[in-house]
């Protein structure tokens, strides 16, 4: 059964431990995993800047925390998704200015390059930007991401679009 973003969405979001996260949780979902993202309430009695080194830390603390405490009901509800929609799940949790993903995957993705393209991720290599040419390609695929999340948004909503178009089909008489 393939099932869509919003059954997966649902079913998480109705599966989670109101307790675990301050509001809904935010789902991705791609053809090989599922990412479950929660905010964490921040913890109480720090002071300091919001970006300072004291929340930092207590926010990368409470993430931890929270990674420790969850860790068994975690792996209950990932075998559960496993089984029910046929994809990892990856947990992270956000709190404070720090969002920590763990458990997640690591696909391995074919493609092909000319020479020109070939030289960058080189490029980025041999400047010690990159470790491999698999490292300086996802840099410059995260880099991509950061840069153009507004027109991939876009995208994505007209995609969505043409699909539930597909999905209704022409009307028969």
């Amino acid at each position: 059964m393939s099932s869509t973003s919003t059954e997966i969405t649902g079913w998480l979001r109705g599966r989670l431990p109101d307790a675990w996260f301050t509001g809904p949780a935010e789902v991705s979902v791609d053809r090989e995993e599922i990412q479950v993202l929660g905010t964490l309430a921040a913890p109480e009695g720090i002071e300091g800047e919001p970006d300072g080194p004291e929340i930092t830390e207590a926010a990368h603390g409470r993430i931890s925390r929270f990674r420790e405490d969850t860790r068994d009901e975690r792996i209950a509800i990932a075998r559960e998704a496993e089984h029910r929609f046929g994809r990892k799940i990856a947990w992270g949790a956000e709190c404070g200015p720090v969002r920590g993903v763990f458990t997640n995957l690591a696909v391995p993705v074919m493609t092909r390059l000319r020479q020109s393209e070939r030289i960058v991720l080189d490029t980025l290599v041999d400047a010690g930007v990159a470790r491999s040419r698999a490292d300086a390609l996802a840099w410059c695929v995260r880099l991509v991401g950061e840069h153009s999340e507004d027109w991939l948004g876009q995208l994505r909503e007209a995609m969505t679009s043409v699909q539930k178009l597909r999905d209704e089909g022409p009307a028969t008489s």
